[in-house]
């Protein structure tokens, strides 16, 4: 098939922005200081490393800590990072995980560099020429697959024709967690009849996870082997402790790091460790570290025949590391074959080359947040598909405007969910008091969503803290990029001392990055702080929400993305808080229904309470 569909064309177009973008945004030059950079989310500097270890085919891997709060959330698990350090050649690496302010990076170098313990060292994102390259290969491979070809013409013709069911062929399905509700039994049931594509729509706090573990637990029974994937390695790992705990044979490839003792043992290196194959890696990495050895003979001052020699031991050094991955890869092979499910992100499902093993269904979480070309990268790898997630939450993260304007930023759940006809929504909340749930419930989910019946009010539990009139105005941060709002963190001080709220158990969000370095200047250090982006997934007993804005005009900026405030507004359990000046936000419809809601079914104070 010859013919390149118009959006394939788009959608090739967008990735080409989005790398330029990236090539663009974080390059440490004149225009991007360090500084810049570390203001807009981008580099996290300094670092301070904790470990240094030989992980994964003997690449040096690199444990760290951040000793100050940082706004992190574009460092996702997966990214392509630089470990950099001032007047030294920095060395490309990849993130395996960063949870609060410890993670762990692994390098792409035969050795740690020696300047790898020196005052000063940092990490920076780098454009993802890997990710940019399987989205391309995906997309172009697209015309040549008819049956990918018709499911990409389908999902792009908004007409609900993508799933047939015949109705006699219903299954009885003997649950194995006993403590389903109707909605969740009722969406896996669909998932293990369906013939191509269905959709689990999972607001916040319904158990979507659990309702996954259940249904991909009745396939295994089915007889089907199952592919699971997300795009972050958090969800993946939830997801593999779960079907571990049932009982299920797994298997989690991809870029992982070692913590978790749980998964690791059901990882290719974990199934590996106690093999004949794993001494003869040992007897291998033994040999590598003594040309390592050899070659670190050779510091930083030295001619020309001593760097040739240098260059030459690490060349064995990299023959050894293929080999390594030689005898895992034929190990690994084994264990592909044994496993009922495999589990990995995107990439680290592409890359573990498993394309000549026949998977049923594919069952994709956090579907929301997976963008389109990077689903059509694995969707070759099953028949059948499920998407899990929830399209009315953030969206994937895009930095290039006309990329997003062009789509880019359109989740795989978003493009299916107007053209699929089997949405199973998960109707039943168990995270939030009702109150809390109640405005999103209407808004977002058109009334559908009830609230588990021990979550019943026994008290106020969502309050809105009005600064109109106070001269809490917006100001742009040191940074001169992102906003801030001192009066509104001057009120979050005086809310800590009269609510009584327990740091450990509250977090502070704020859609403006601007607002949470300000709020780290002066905050407890044990409260939770993070932007609204870096908080999605996430729960606390208390939440303080800082809207920011307040000016004149009436401008809201990027509050206009409801969706964020959809994540805002559904993080807390037991009491939200959130400070706005309503003159500025309330001739918006969505913030007046808020303030209205509020009004009505919570406490609406003004900050003049707090003044004096």
């Amino acid at each position: 098939m010859s013919t390149v569909h118009p959006y394939i064309a788009t959608l090739l177009r967008c990735i080409g922005l989005e790398e330029n973008e990236q090539v663009k945004r974080y390059s440490l030059d004149q225009q991007h200081t360090l500084k810049s950079l570390k203001a807009e989310g981008l580099a996290l500097h300094p670092i301070i490393v904790t470990r240094k270890s030989f992980g994964y085919a003997d690449y040096p891997e690199i444990s760290f800590r951040l000793s100050f709060p940082a706004e992190t959330s574009l460092f996702r698990d997966g990214a392509a990072i630089e470990c950099f350090c001032s007047g030294e050649e920095p060395v490309k690496a990849v993130l395996l995980n960063l949870d609060g302010r410890s993670g762990e990076f692994r390098l792409f170098a035969p050795d740690f560099p020696d300047w790898i313990e020196d005052n000063g060292v940092g990490i920076k994102l780098t454009p993802d020429q890997r990710t940019t390259t399987i989205m391309r290969n995906a997309l172009s491979a697209l015309s040549n697959n008819k049956e990918l070809y018709k499911l990409f013409e389908d999902l792009h013709t908004k007409v609900n024709n993508t799933v047939t069911h015949s109705v006699n062929d219903k299954v009885t399905l003997r649950f194995r967690n006993r403590n389903l509700n109707e909605s969740q039994q009722k969406a896996i049931s669909e998932i293990v009849e369906n013939e191509k594509m269905c959709i689990v729509h999972g607001p916040p706090g319904t158990g979507k996870t659990t309702t996954l573990i259940e249904a991909i637990y009745q396939l295994i029974k089915e007889e089907e082997k199952v592919l699971v994937s997300a795009p972050s390695n958090t969800a993946v790992d939830n997801i593999a402790k779960g079907l571990i705990a049932s009982g299920i044979k797994i298997l989690r490839v991809g870029n992982i790091s070692k913590t978790d003792e749980a998964i690791f043992s059901h990882t290719p290196e974990g199934r590996l460790s106690n093999s004949k194959q794993q001494k003869e890696i040992k007897e291998l990495k033994i040999r590598a570290e003594q040309f390592r050895k050899m070659a670190l003979k050779y510091k930083r001052n030295f001619g020309k025949a001593e760097r040739e020699q240098r260059n030459l031991l690490f060349k064995e050094v990299k023959k050894i590391r293929d080999e390594i991955k030689k005898i895992q890869a034929y190990n690994e092979e084994k264990l592909y074959t044994e496993a009922d499910v495999i589990l990995g992100t995107p990439v680290g499902l592409y890359d573990a080359k498993i394309s000549h093993i026949k998977f049923e269904t594919l069952v994709i979480d956090e579907a929301g947040q997976c963008i389109e070309p990077l689903a059509w990268s694995i969707f070759p790898l099953a028949k059948k598909y499920v998407l899990a997630g929830d399209h009315l939450q953030l969206p994937p993260t895009v930095l290039n405007d006309e990329a997003a304007r062009l789509g880019l930023n359109r989740s795989i759940l978003e493009v299916a969910i107007a053209s699929v006809e089997t949405i199973l929504l998960l109707d039943t909340q168990y995270r939030m008091r009702e109150a809390i749930a109640g405005f999103s419930g209407n808004y977002f989910y058109n009334g559908l969503l009830s609230t588990a019946p021990h979550l019943a009010n026994n008290g106020s539990h969502i309050t809105f803290i009005d600064t109109a009139g106070s001269g809490y105005n917006e100001i742009h941060g040191s940074d001169g990029l992102s906003l801030q709002n001192e009066g509104e963190l001057a009120t979050v001080q005086h809310l800590l001392n009269t609510e009584s709220l327990d740091p450990l158990k509250t977090a502070f969000i704020s859609p403006y990055s601007g607002q949470v370095t300000a709020a780290k200047e002066i905050l407890p250090k044990q409260i939770r702080l993070s932007t609204i982006d870096g908080f999605q997934g996430q729960e606390k007993e208390n939440i303080i929400l800082s809207l920011v804005r307040s000016n004149d005009d009436g401008d809201i900026g990027f509050l206009k993305d409801y969706r964020r405030m959809n994540v805002a507004i559904t993080r807390a359990k037991e009491k939200l808080f959130i400070i706005g000046d309503s003159a500025t936000i309330g001739g918006d419809s969505f913030y007046n229904s808020l303030l209205i809601y509020v009004e009505k079914n919570g406490n609406y104070r003004t900050v003049w309470e707090f003044l004096g």
